[in-house]
C-alpha cells in the first residue's frame, strides 16, 4: 500500500482519558498537564471526551469546560477534536453548535446507541448533523457498544453526500467492511482504525493511522508504528507492533478506559479514577498490567 498524502488530522489520535479529583470532579488542571504531555509525544491530534474520556458520566457543561481547557493547554499545536456524538439527533446538534463557539477544530460522532435505528436512521442522523455545521466530522463506528453496525453502504453514502464528513473511526473488526469503505471512498476521506491492535491490518487495506487508547499511554511507540507503514517500511512496522501488542490487548482485559487509567498511574502520571457504574483496577489487575507493562518497556 503507497500512502500518497498526509490524513487531514494526522496518523495517531489519542482518545484523551479524562482526569478526576479524589472526588471523582473533573480536574481541568491534569487535563492541561496530559494534553500537553500528549502533544510532547507526538501525537497528530487529540480527541476529547470521546469513550475513553468516559463520554457518557461526563455531562455537557462539563464537557464544554472540558474542551475549554485542553483547547488552553494545547495552544494550537495540534488540532482539538470534540466528541459531540450522542443518540439523539437534535442533542448532537444543538451540542455540536455549542462547542464549535470554543474553536475547536472537528466533531467525532459515534453512532447512536440503544435506540437501534435502521441504516436509513443512521444516513439521516449523520446528514442532520453534517448540515448544520461547516465543522469536519469524524464518524465512529462501534458496534460492540452501540449495538448495530454502521454499513459500508452508509458510510459511503455519507462520505459522498456530506463534504464535511471528512473520515471515520472503525471499529466492528470487519476487515472486508473496512476495505469496502476504503475502496469506495471518495478522495480525501479517511479511515482510521478504532483499535490498536488492528491498526497495521487496517493501514494495509489503505487506512491511514489508529484513533488510539496507547496513545495516552506510549505515544511515542504508536506514532512510530503508524509512521513506519505510511513510509512502506512494513517489516519495521511489524516489529515493533509485536513489541507493544501485549500492552495494546492488555488494556481491554476489562471494560475501558478503566485499565488505560491504571496504566497512567503506575507509569507515574496518575489522572484519578473513573466513574460509577466503571470501577477502579483490582489489585490484581494492576499487578497483571504492571508485568505486561514492563514485558514490553513502558515499565522500568
Amino acid at each position: 500500500m503507497e500512502f500518497k498524502r498526509d490524513p487531514r488530522f494526522g496518523r495517531l489520535i489519542p482518545a484523551m482519558v479524562t482526569p478526576f479529583d479524589q472526588n471523582l470532579e473533573l480536574d481541568l488542571d491534569r487535563a492541561q498537564q496530559l494534553a500537553d504531555r500528549l502533544v510532547a509525544g507526538g501525537v497528530d491530534a487529540i480527541i476529547v471526551n470521546g469513550t475513553t474520556g468516559e463520554s457518557p458520566t461526563v455531562f455537557y457543561p462539563q464537557k464544554l469546560e472540558l474542551f475549554r481547557a485542553v483547547l488552553r493547554a494545547v495552544g494550537g499545536r495540534v488540532p482539538v477534536i470534540a466528541n459531540v456524538g450522542d443518540n439523539c439527533t437534535a442533542d448532537t446538534v444543538y451540542f455540536a453548535q455549542d462547542a464549535a463557539k470554543l474553536g475547536v477544530d472537528g466533531f467525532m460522532c459515534v453512532v447512536p446507541y440503544y435506540n437501534k435505528p435502521p441504516q436509513e436512521g443512521l444516513y439521516r442522523h449523520f446528514k442532520t448533523i453534517a448540515d448544520s455545521t461547516d465543522m469536519p466530522i469524524i464518524l465512529y463506528n462501534i458496534p460492540g457498544r452501540c449495538s448495530i453496525n454502521m454499513e459500508a453502504e452508509t458510510t459511503l453514502r455519507l462520505a459522498h453526500n456530506c463534504d464535511n464528513i471528512v473520515a471515520i473511526k472503525e471499529a466492528s473488526g470487519n476487515l472486508d467492511q473496512v476495505k469496502a469503505i476504503i475502496e469506495g471512498a471518495p478522495a480525501g476521506f479517511d479511515v482510521y482504525s478504532g483499535d490498536d491492535s488492528a491498526t497495521l491490518d487496517i493501514m494495509r487495506l489503505g487506512g491511514v493511522g489508529v484513533i488510539s487508547t496507547i496513545g495516552n499511554v506510549a505515544p511515542e511507540r504508536m506514532k512510530e508504528i503508524v509512521e513506519l507503514a505510511a513510509a512502506g517500511r512494513w517489516e519495521e512496522a511489524e516489529e515493533a507492533n509485536a513489541a507493544l501488542l501485549p500492552l495494546m490487548t492488555g488494556l481491554f482485559a476489562t471494560a475501558n478506559p478503566i485499565l488505560v487509567k491504571e496504566a497512567l498511574k503506575l507509569v507515574g502520571f496518575p489522572v484519578g479514577g473513573v466513574r460509577l457504574p466503571l470501577v477502579d483496577a483490582t489489585p490484581e489487575q494492576s499487578a497483571a498490567l504492571a508485568a505486561i507493562m514492563r514485558e514490553v518497556g513502558v515499565l522500568a
